[in-house]
């Protein structure tokens, strides 16, 4: 794509400009790669230049102040009055009482609301702008509206007003003191860097390291039954984290539930790569990763296939496998009976709020970066994925560390989070250019990984596919399509659980039930609406029936493999190696 097709792109065309005007289009670009004040001043111009709906956005605009303009005054006077603008349930910025119960901070918290809401909702929609343009404003609007809420500052924020007062200015002291540590760490921190140990508290599942290669460790688990399933099971986690994801503590750890309920289990784990690294390409991961943990787990347990998983890019990674494994081995001979996938986008037409990020300038902005250094910084990729979420990620953290002098918790999830990992430069930029951007993947025979053409539609393979109500980095509908995609004759199970990207697949069984989840067999052309009202309601977690499942299909009992055994001797204890690489 061309540096003006990428303009034009973004709201603006540079058409019959002057050199001069050129060369502040090309300052922009340079300046602000992410489109942060490009966007925000494409809606404003597009706004002045449809004065009739801008004349409507503000008459009701006006209305709400009117209904908050008599909401004051009933709140001055000391009588009752309902909130104008109710917090939407997952806010949590004003659930103290003294938000409500106190009239002056109860008109700010509704001043504050009623204009974020009014905006908001005016820049989704602006005139005169592309889908994603509108949305891309937006965003960025919504990011500055939360830097600005008004309990984000010491002053204007009861709670911690209340606090300095009780701990006689002890609290402020030590959010001063929370802001220095975080300064040093140049991060808004969430957990304290040493609140765990890998291997110690974390990630604890006995097992061994079985094979090695430049990229990959795979982790043969230690039986916990006398048999097990002939198949065994292969997990492929994202290497833009660290897998213990799937084994925190004992009590969430899928891991330890796989081989409590009788099946072998081998995991991956990726390399922490440097600059020297900066050449590895995707289909590298294909090869020595995919294929290879494959090939060792079959030939450990003596068996010509194995039952393959996917979880989030590593799904992606894993669905692109399958259409390989299909072309390159045939349908009878792929290594791979069935397979699963967690949180997984094939099709990344609308792959959530990251699309704000997904453009020519932002990629190229990401691979400049990346030529200098060799690889993507994982505290860069967190940083992105943390914008998403800016309440709860980050001024969450600036209130409670720095405003009430809160100590860090000790919560395992946010300490994996935060525990990031690189990747090499040619395999993300790929990544990112076929996948987000051309979105590739799902288009017949587009891409050509390994010597292979891909077609998702040669997959005949029975797949089980969970996803997440809640998540907003692989929205459940767009992961749903991928019953589109398989062949026809491929049975699919389909999951919707409850929570987001992660506590949706972290998600162990309990008494009572925490959570639930929707189930059930989508036809191919079927629309996720339709599904969703037939779907069965569970409550509870979907490991259950997902063991059901996998206990139909992996095979006999048999007596249990060892974690290492011979030609496959251990290479280390786990969690291995290259999981505490920094």
């Amino acid at each position: 794509m061309s540096d003006s097709s990428s303009v034009k792109s973004r709201g603006i065309d540079i058409n019959g400009l002057s050199p001069l005007e050129t060369a502040g289009m090309a300052i922009s670009k340079a300046a602000d790669p992410y489109g942060v004040t490009t966007s925000l001043l494409n809606a404003q111009m597009a706004w002045m230049m449809h004065p009739q709906e801008l004349l409507r956005a503000a008459s009701a605009l006006s209305g709400d102040l009117l209904a908050l303009q008599t909401h004051v005054m009933r709140r001055a006077l000391g009588m009752p009055s309902a909130d104008v603008i109710v917090p939407n349930p997952d806010d949590v910025r004003f659930t103290d009482p003294v938000w409500t119960d106190a009239a002056t901070w109860d008109i700010i918290k509704e001043w504050y609301l009623a204009f974020t809401r009014r905006l908001e909702d005016m820049f989704f929609e602006t005139p005169g702008l592309s889908d994603k343009e509108r949305r891309r404003s937006a965003f960025w609007l919504r990011k500055w509206l939360n830097m600005v809420a008004p309990n984000n500052f010491f002053w204007l924020n009861p709670v911690a007003m209340e606090r300095f007062v009780a701990t006689s200015g002890e609290s402020l002291a030590r959010g001063f003191q929370n802001f220095l540590r975080d300064v040093k760490a140049r991060n808004i921190q969430m957990v304290e860097p040493d609140a765990f140990v890998v291997g110690k508290d974390l990630a604890t599942t006995p097992g061994k390291v079985v094979f090695r290669n430049r990229l990959v460790e795979l982790i043969h688990y230690a039986p916990s039954t006398e048999t097990v399933h002939a198949m065994p099971i292969v997990i492929v986690t994202p290497w833009i984290n660290k897998f213990y994801i799937l084994d925190l503590s004992p009590k969430k750890s899928l891991i330890k539930y796989l081989t409590d309920q009788g099946f072998s289990v081998f995991i991956t784990s990726w390399k922490n790569p440097g600059a020297d690294m900066s050449e590895v390409r995707f289909d590298d991961y294909l090869l020595e990763g995919v294929n290879e943990v494959v090939r060792v787990a079959g030939e450990f347990c003596k068996v010509p296939q194995v039952h393959l998983v996917g979880y989030c890019i590593g799904g992606t990674m894993v669905s692109t496998y399958m259409a390989w494994a299909n072309k390159r081995f045939g349908a009878d001979k792929v290594p791979v009976a069935h397979w699963s996938l967690f949180t997984t986008l094939t099709d990344f037409s609308h792959p959530g709020d990251i699309d704000v990020f997904i453009d020519e300038a932002s990629i190229g902005a990401l691979e400049e970066s990346m030529g200098q250094k060799g690889f993507l910084d994982g505290s860069e990729m967190a940083s992105s994925f943390r914008m998403l979420r800016s309440n709860s990620l980050v001024w969450h953290y600036w209130v409670h560390s720095y405003l009430m002098g809160e100590p860090l918790p000790p919560f395992d999830v946010l300490f994996w989070n935060m525990d990031t990992t690189r990747m090499p430069r040619a395999m993300h930029s790929y990544y990112l250019r076929e996948m987000y951007l051309h979105n590739n993947l799902i288009k017949r025979d587009h891409l050509t990984i390994a010597g292979e053409s891909i077609d998702l539609d040669r997959i005949v393979q029975p797949l089980y596919a969970v996803t997440a109500e809640d998540d907003h980095i692989a929205p459940w509908i767009q992961c749903y399509r991928i019953r589109k995609y398989v062949n026809v004759n491929a049975s699919v199970r389909f999951v919707r659980s409850s929570s987001g990207h992660i506590l949706g697949i972290v998600n162990p069984p309990v008494n009572p039930p925490k959570r639930s989840y929707r189930i059930g067999e989508p036809e191919r052309n079927e629309h996720w609406e339709h599904w969703l009202e037939r779907a069965e309601m569970k409550s509870g977690s979907w490991w259950e029936d997902w063991a059901r499942w996998l206990g139909e299909r992996c095979g006999d009992q048999v007596a249990a493999y060892p974690a290492a055994r011979r030609g496959f001797p251990a290479l280390a204890e786990a969690p291995g190696t290259y999981v505490l690489e920094k």
